[in-house]
């Protein structure tokens, strides 16, 4: 039986929370659909502080954004959306397009099409989150997607260099610095100088993921992914300096982050605890980070690694690091996650920067449904039909008037019917 060492905040006040930020988000919704750039000016006033001539960056201003950079720094975005290329190509390539002969004369297929047109957003107002720029804008491109449009908050002031270099050598189409909920409004719904597009991906607050939310439908999304979540489960083969550094590096992302240890091991539980508070005493981030292990952080003590599978099936986290005797249990067995982090070499932070696998996941419990953002999200599989001889449409459409029957849909049987008629008369003559 389970024992909870730590406990976060009680869902009636994560309820509170949520209700407020819904309010919000329909505000500036309705203002945005109503005022256009008007209104996105002056949200992105109060909010950011953040009003220049036009949001949309010029050849000169991405110009000036290289130069702030160093050769180094350059070079380092290019790695890194060399890994994301690679592996969402590796992904494009595993979707086939189909066409079958399913019966003598009856064809059925379907082909990959990317969608049109995308907005990106990259969060940027907190920390300059360079990478989610790769992880959207480089996919979307792979995909096929002719229009890719991206969006970043000012970074104290200004359009931050590194966010801007990485959206323009992924390939964005349009490049804008604005944001929160009135850039994902401004892509949605569209304004006088930004042409709406037919999806919205990419990660953000709490906030931009109610937005995408309250949106969807209106446009297609990627998943909803809010604030950062990760739940490391371990065992005593790994200590807790190590344990507390994997929680920490994940909820400094925000107060609202959630941060759980998962473990079989008492002992690791208590010297992770311990660790964290000495590890927050050093760590430049700590006045965020304690907020999320204070109001988010769970430490969690189960009886074997069936017991932490069924528990970690059920908080379905965005991020997983494994770190246990036998990692590859818990990738044979468990099923609701954003992504794994299997063994103590590898951790979230090298899937959020670098080593390929996109780091926009589904929070919110979403990993009982969705995946995380990959190159199929921005395909449509479309699939189409033809019929080849007269024999085939008669021997269909006999069974397709009966089944229409059925329903009673008279509209739908004559459409079955006028071609039984003219095409079994015709192969009669």
């Amino acid at each position: 039986m389970a024992r909870r060492l730590k406990n976060g905040i009680t869902e009636g006040a994560a309820a509170e929370a949520d209700a407020q930020v819904r309010s919000t988000v329909e505000a500036i919704l309705a203002d945005v659909r109503a005022r256009g750039d008007k209104a996105v000016r002056d949200w992105s006033a109060k909010f950011d502080g953040w009003t220049p001539e036009s949001f949309r960056l010029d050849q000169a201003a991405i110009t000036s954004a290289y130069a702030a950079l160093s050769a180094e720094t350059i070079n380092d975005i290019r790695f890194a959306q060399e890994q994301v290329r690679k592996f969402a190509q590796i992904q494009r390539d595993s979707l086939r397009d189909v066409e079958v002969e399913t019966l003598p004369g009856v064809v059925l297929g379907h082909k990959n099409l990317p969608v049109n047109s995308v907005g990106c957003y990259v969060p940027g107002g907190k920390y300059p989150l360079v990478a989610s720029a790769h992880m959207s804008v480089v996919t979307a491109k792979v995909a096929g997607v002719n229009r890719v449009v991206s969006v970043a908050p000012p970074f104290e002031g200004r359009p931050n260099p590194a966010i801007v270099v990485a959206m323009h050598m992924a390939g964005a189409n349009e490049i804008y610095c604005v944001g929160g909920v009135q850039a994902v409004a401004a892509m949605a719904l569209g304004t006088e100088t930004i042409a709406p597009v037919d999806m919205i991906v990419g990660p953000g607050n709490a906030y931009v993921a109610e937005a995408k939310r309250q949106l969807f439908g209106q446009v297609g999304i990627d998943l909803l992914a809010g604030p950062t979540e990760t739940l490391v489960i371990a065992d005593d083969s790994v200590d807790g300096e190590l344990c507390a550094a994997d929680l920490l590096g994940q909820a400094e992302h925000g107060p609202n982050s959630p941060a759980i240890l998962l473990t079989n091991s008492e002992k690791l539980a208590r010297d992770t605890m311990a660790e964290v508070e000495r590890q927050l005493k050093k760590l430049p981030t700590a006045p965020i980070a304690s907020r999320a292990w204070a109001d988010y952080g769970q430490v969690i003590v189960a009886d074997s690694y069936e017991e932490m599978v069924a528990i970690a099936d059920e908080i379905a986290s965005e991020h997983v690091q494994v770190m246990t005797k036998d990692p590859e249990y818990f990738l044979a067995n468990m099923s609701n996650y954003g992504a794994l982090f299997l063994g103590p070499r590898t951790n979230v932070s090298y899937g959020d920067k670098v080593i390929g696998t996109n780091h926009t996941l589904p929070t919110r419990k979403n990993a009982r449904f969705t995946g995380g953002l990959w190159v199929g999200k921005f395909i449509k599989t479309c699939t189409y039909q033809r019929i080849l001889t007269d024999e085939a449409s008669v021997m269909i459409g006999e069974y397709c008037s009966r089944l229409c029957a059925i329903e009673g849909f008279a509209g739908h049987k004559e459409q079955a019917d006028i071609r039984v008629r003219r095409y079994a008369k015709e192969e009669a003559t």
